[in-house]
């Protein structure tokens, strides 16, 4: 019995481009309106959740995941300490718009692989 649903994997795939261009917007945006890293995080990580439902099988490298997370979140610790030490702010405010959207990108680097890790976790591995 095939309970996978042919209208799901046939649009699916359509809305991937448009969930990653509204997450895109959602973190570059951030700094200026409600939102920013975890909500753009958020939705970025929902394309793996859009991937799993349209093929079940297909297996996600938890490792690669980790690592690329493990990075973010070095880097999230690195670069505020750099923008502050070097006092780059106070000699050039103009790069204080540039840091915050760096860092909201930085912040739903590292929101959207650990829901993804959550999620990989939950599926392929807790129900096995």
């Amino acid at each position: 019995m095939n309970d996978h649903s042919d209208l799901i994997s046939k649009t699916l795939p359509i809305t991937y481009p448009f969930v990653l261009l509204f997450g895109i917007y959602i973190v570059v945006n951030g700094h200026v309106t409600p939102g920013g890293g975890f909500q753009g995080g958020a939705v970025i990580a929902s394309i793996l959740i859009l991937k799993y439902l349209i093929d079940p099988s297909v297996e996600t490298s938890l490792k690669k995941i980790r690592t690329i997370e493990k990075l973010a979140l070095l880097l999230i610790f690195l670069f505020p300490l750099g923008f502050l030490l070097t006092f780059i702010h106070l000699q050039f405010p103009m790069f204080n718009c540039s840091y915050l959207i760096l860092m909201n990108l930085l912040i739903s680097i590292k929101v959207a692989c650990g829901m993804s890790i959550i999620f990989i976790r939950f599926v392929f591995y807790e129900t096995r």
